[in-house]
C-alpha cells in the first residue's frame, strides 16, 4: 500500500501483520519462544541429567584430584583424616570414658573406626552441598547446564573417597578378626541407600545455601550433633540402656545410625542383629526414597533462580 504526501511523495505502509493485537505471551507461544533460563519439566530436566552424567562424573573425579593437589601426602590424606579421627575418638571416648562398654575390644575398634567412616561419607555431603552452588557461582553464571549436577558430583566425589578408604576399614576389620564373608556383600545396599540418602540431602543444603551462605559456618555445629546423637562412638541400646525405650530407638532409626549399624552389621562378625533395629531395611530404604525424591524436587524448584541476584 502506499499513499502520496503533500510534497508528491510516495510514502510505503505495511500491510496488516497477522500478529497485530497479541499479547507478549501471545506471540512466544505461536512462535514457540520461552523464558531465558526457565526452568524445564521434571521429566526433562532429568533427561538433561542423564545428558551430563559424563560431566557430573569427571567433574566429581577432577574435585577429588584437586582437592589434596597441594599436601605432601596427596590422595593418601583422605584415608588419613578419617583414621586420625578415629584414634583420637578411641583414645577419648574408648579409653578415657569406656564408651566401649559391653563391646569386646576386637569389635569395639573396627565399630569405631566404621562408624566415623561411614558418617564422614554423610558429613562431607552435607557440607558440600551446602557450598555446590554459591562457590561455584562463576560456572553457573557463564555455562547452561542443569544446576542439579553439581551438588551430585559432590556426593559422588565423597562416595569415591570413602571406596578408597574402605581400603583401610577392610584391613582394620580383617586385622581384628571379622574376615571376609558373603555378609560383606551387603555393605553395596548399604552404601547405595546412603549415597542416595546424602545426594537428596545436598540438593536440600545446595538450595538453602545458595541464599543465605551463613549456612556453611552453621553446619559444622549441627554435623557436630547429629555425629554424638547417632552412636560413631558408643551403642546406642547399651549407652541408653536404662533410659526410656522411646529414646533409644529415636536414635537408632536416625538416618545416620541406620546406615552406620547396616555396614557394621555387614562388616564386623562380632556385631549381630541383635543390635540393629527391627525391620532395618525397611527404614534405609524408606530414609533413601524419602530424602532422594524430596531433595531433588526441592532443588529442580529453584533451578531457574541459581545464581541470580
Amino acid at each position: 500500500m502506499s499513499d502520496t504526501t503533500q510534497d508528491g511523495a510516495i510514502a510505503m505502509t505495511a500491510p496488516p501483520s497477522a500478529d497485530d493485537g497479541l499479547s507478549p505471551a501471545e506471540l512466544a507461544a505461536k512462535y514457540g519462544l520461552a523464558v531465558s533460563g526457565a526452568r524445564p519439566g521434571l521429566a526433562q530436566y532429568i533427561r538433561q541429567l542423564w545428558g551430563r552424567r559424563h560431566f557430573i562424573l569427571a567433574f566429581s573425579q577432577a574435585k577429588l584430584t584437586a582437592q589434596y593437589s597441594q599436601a605432601k601426602l596427596g590422595q593418601l590424606w583422605q584415608v588419613v583424616t578419617p583414621l586420625l579421627n578415629a584414634l583420637v575418638y578411641y583414645l577419648i571416648f574408648g579409653l578415657i570414658l569406656e564408651a566401649s562398654r559391653g563391646i569386646p575390644t576386637e569389635v569395639y575398634i573396627p565399630f569405631l573406626v566404621t562408624g566415623v567412616f561411614v558418617f564422614t561419607f554423610t558429613q562431607s555431603s552435607v557440607m558440600a552441598g551446602v557450598r555446590a552452588i554459591s562457590n561455584n557461582l562463576g560456572l553457573v553464571r557463564a555455562l547452561h547446564f542443569p544446576r542439579a549436577s553439581l551438588p551430585i558430583s559432590f556426593a559422588l566425589q565423597q562416595l569415591q573417597q570413602l571406596l578408597f578408604s574402605m581400603i583401610v576399614l577392610v584391613a582394620v576389620a580383617i586385622a581384628f578378626g571379622s574376615y571376609p564373608s558373603l555378609s560383606w556383600l551387603l555393605i553395596i545396599p548399604a552404601l547405595t541407600l546412603q549415597f542416595v540418602f546424602n545426594t537428596g540431602l545436598a540438593l536440600i543444603m545446595a538450595r538453602l545455601g545458595s541464599k543465605t551462605p551463613d549456612l556453611a559456618q552453621l553446619m559444622p555445629f549441627i554435623m557436630r550433633t547429629w555425629m554424638y546423637a547417632s552412636g560413631v562412638m558408643f551403642s546406642i541400646p547399651l549407652m541408653l540402656k536404662d533410659k526410656p525405650a522411646w529414646i533409644a530407638d529415636l536414635l537408632m532409626y536416625n538416618p545416620a545410625a541406620v546406615y552406620m549399624d547396616l555396614v557394621r552389621f555387614a562388616l564386623i562378625d562380632g556385631y549381630g542383629s541383635e543390635n540393629l533395629p527391627s525391620h532395618v531395611w525397611i527404614a534405609g530404604l524408606a530414609w533413601a526414597v524419602l530424602i532422594g525424591v524430596v531433595g531433588f524436587v526441592y532443588f529442580w524448584k529453584a533451578e531457574e533462580r541459581y545464581g541470580r541476584g
